[in-house]
């Protein structure tokens, strides 16, 4: 039996590890909810009010993939042009690329809708941990976890409908967890699903560095877009809204990050991490690699359709520098000495545990290791990249999935997913073949590979054709780009999907079985007992530190703290902000250093004194692009678009030595919409005087 004592030295070790970093450079991504306040005012002398958490909590929107911020009181979003890219080519054909070209709406009407963005602002939140700890309790491992997906799939529906009969308006509900299983909640979000666009730059200035950039400072990319949330085709009435201060931030300041980190592991195991660095990062960055390959040679080859790679080919190098670093993290041996000790201080709570959560985890890490390539490949997709593949899955599993009750479906297809699901089924978008044939036959090619020929999926799929062959014939056949298609098979149901012969759909058809199977199995010898380890160390962890320590990033709000900073590179300082001036001396006529003419023939009349960027100490990791930098008076001072190289490492763990956000200063935002762009309107909706 654990003494006081004993368990108050345990106790004081693991909350040293866990937050002797923060103490000194504001590590954190918290939930508003259990903001730190008191810490805030004791360190800053700043008096962070619930009024002002609710106000910048309402002012802060999440897109598909990214976050922006309201900024006028008739919907208008601002956030990065790279969150857009999606958008953009969307809006784009092969003879107007809006990414190349950049847009300005010259009025309200000539705003363009992205057909599949939307823009989710939380409303509140509900704390249902007792509710779903009840729904698994006494129950195997496998037994909870199918408990839990039906209890948090029925709290889903029952919220929503509860929202519907409300005078304040459906809402969109979402159950969260936190702590790994330590918590749950229930997320409610106004959601916007008529979201415009309304100005972003060209490519050439907004992404001005490129790949060689990306992850650097000193930086100079004008990355910003904006957009318009509609409600009913009208703009949106957000009285929430942030005020932009264009002279920006001082050095040192405070500032804070609203936004949406998208994933995190700090809390993960040390097996966890292990599989990372042998397993998943590797083989992910060796496909990466060869696509990216495969779009180059694209785009020698077809020099002229290069738009249309464009955009995958900036998110693909994106990831694979990311991957890279991340790999870089997880051989360092501080990281995985700090895991270890916080593993070893943790223990002696669980020691009357009957199963030993860590054992455990090592048990399901080690058939995740097993299963990898094949539930990749095949359930996961890796196997068939490819948007067309993509669309013949949704109809497949939704014509199958939807005639079940809703608690029992795969969670994805729930009620409360499916109309997100119709927005990209009905979404009008332009699909291009030969980019489609290109990544089917690479993935088809890949799989064969790693998987062998003599698998049986694989064997059965390629017995008389080549991936290439394969590939070609079916985008070629598939009638699956016309959105009028999609919209008749899944409003048909399963009767007009089953009838279907269209081959994408035959593809997706042929290989659900041996998907569904391995998905299953996934689900069974890894997720189950893993998610049930991983609460009962959280449990533990939380019972002792509550809310002292911050939970993993989940896509989901959250709110965090730091100063204008730059830092210590190779022995020189490295300065926290940049001028527009510079930008120009690295200029060349080449992409990625090619200032657009929009630009130059105005270089005259600019003030080559503006601030450019800002880099900030700021705890980020991706899914904070678009997110808003705010002062103490919760103005927004700067546009969060990027972190410095070392910043990729947050996944793991933050190093407020050197962990740097990069964020885009108001002052050039104006500048670029005054001098270049001649955007009269827009400015006078920012603020701008």
């Amino acid at each position: 039996m654990r003494t006081i004592a004993t368990l108050t030295r345990t106790i004081g070790v693991v909350l040293a590890i866990a937050v002797s970093t923060a103490a000194h450079c504001d590590e954190g991504m918290w939930t508003f909810d259990h903001f730190p306040a008191e810490k805030v005012n004791k360190a800053y002398g700043v008096d962070v009010t619930p009024g002002w958490l609710d106000h910048v909590r309402l002012s802060t929107v999440r897109l598909t993939n990214c976050t922006a911020s309201f900024v006028s009181p008739d919907g208008l979003m601002i956030t990065n042009h790279h969150c857009l890219e999606s958008c953009l080519g969307e809006l784009s054909s092969k003879d107007n690329s809006l990414i190349e070209r950049g847009f300005l709406a010259a009025q309200r009407s000539a705003e363009r809708r992205c057909a599949t963005q939307l823009g989710d602002v939380l409303v509140s939140t509900e704390n249902i941990t007792a509710a779903i700890a009840k729904a698994g309790a006494g129950l195997g491992d496998r037994a909870a976890n199918a408990a839990r997906k039906k209890a948090l799939t029925e709290m889903e529906q029952a919220c929503e409908q509860a929202s519907a009969k409300s005078r304040s308006g459906a809402l969109k509900c979402q159950s969260v967890s936190l702590y790994d299983g330590g918590q749950y909640f229930l997320y409610r979000y106004k959601r916007y699903d008529d979201v415009r666009l309304v100005f972003t730059p060209e490519t050439d200035i907004a992404a001005f560095g490129g790949d060689p950039d990306n992850f650097q400072f000193p930086r100079w990319s004008l990355d910003f877009a904006v957009l318009r949330a509609y409600e009913n085709g009208k703009p949106a009435a957000t009285p929430n809204y942030l005020r932009i201060d264009f002279a920006g931030p001082k050095a040192n300041q405070l500032v804070f990050v609203s936004g949406h980190p998208g994933s995190t592991a700090r809390l993960q195991t040390r097996a966890q991490l292990e599989f990372d660095r042998d397993v998943s990062l590797p083989l992910s960055l060796l496909r990466n690699s060869e696509l990216r390959g495969g779009y180059l040679q694209f785009s020698r080859e077809n020099p002229a359709d290069m738009q249309l790679i464009q955009a995958p080919l900036s998110n693909l190098e994106n990831s694979i520098k990311v991957r890279r670093k991340l790999l870089d993290a997880l051989h360092e041996d501080d990281l995985m000495a700090r895991k270890l000790a916080d593993e070893e201080a943790l223990r002696p709570l669980l020691k009357t545990a009957s199963v030993d959560p860590w054992a455990q985890i090592e048990s399901g890490v080690a058939h995740e290791r097993e299963l990898y390539l094949p539930h990749t490949f095949i359930e996961g997709g890796a196997g068939f990249n490819s948007i067309l593949f993509r669309y013949a899955r949704l109809l497949l599993r939704g014509s199958d999935e939807r005639v079940k009750p809703n608690d029992t479906r795969l969670r994805e297809y729930t009620d409360s997913a499916l109309p997100h699901i119709e927005q990209q089924l009905y979404a009008r978008v332009p699909i291009y073949e030969e980019v489609e044939t290109l990544t089917l036959s690479f993935s088809l090619q890949r799989m064969q590979e790693w998987l062998g020929p003599d698998q049986p999926l694989v064997h059965r799929l390629l017995a008389k054709d080549s991936p290439e062959t394969l590939a070609t014939r079916i985008v070629a056949e598939t009638r699956l780009a016309d959105a009028g298609e999609r919209k008749r098979l899944w409003e048909g149901g399963r009767a007009a999907v089953g009838a279907s012969h269209d081959p994408m759909i035959e593809l997706a058809r042929s290989i659900d079985g041996d998907a569904r199977a391995l998905r299953k199995q996934f689900e069974d010898e890894v997720e189950a007992p893993i998610i049930a380890a991983s609460a009962a160390i959280a449990n533990e962890r939380f019972k002792a530190f509550g809310t002292e320590i911050y939970p993993d990033a989940t896509f989901t709000l959250r709110l965090n703290y730091g100063t204008v900073a730059g830092w210590i590179r190779d022995g020189a300082a490295v300065e926290p902000f940049t001028y527009l001036g510079r930008a120009f001396e690295r200029a060349n006529d080449l992409p990625p250093f090619k200032i657009p003419d929009s630009w130059m023939t105005v270089k005259n009349r600019l003030d080559m004194r503006v601030p450019f960027c800002i880099s900030t100490n700021n705890d980020i990791v991706g899914g904070n692009s678009g997110s808003p930098l705010i002062d103490a008076e919760g103005r927004m001072v700067g546009l969060v678009f990027d972190g410095n190289i070392d910043s990729i490492a947050g996944t793991y763990w933050f190093d407020g030595s050197k962990n740097r956000a990069v964020a885009l200063h108001p002052a050039i935002i104006r500048e670029a919409l005054e001098q270049v762009y001649g955007a009269k309107a827009l400015l006078a909706e920012l603020g701008a005087s």
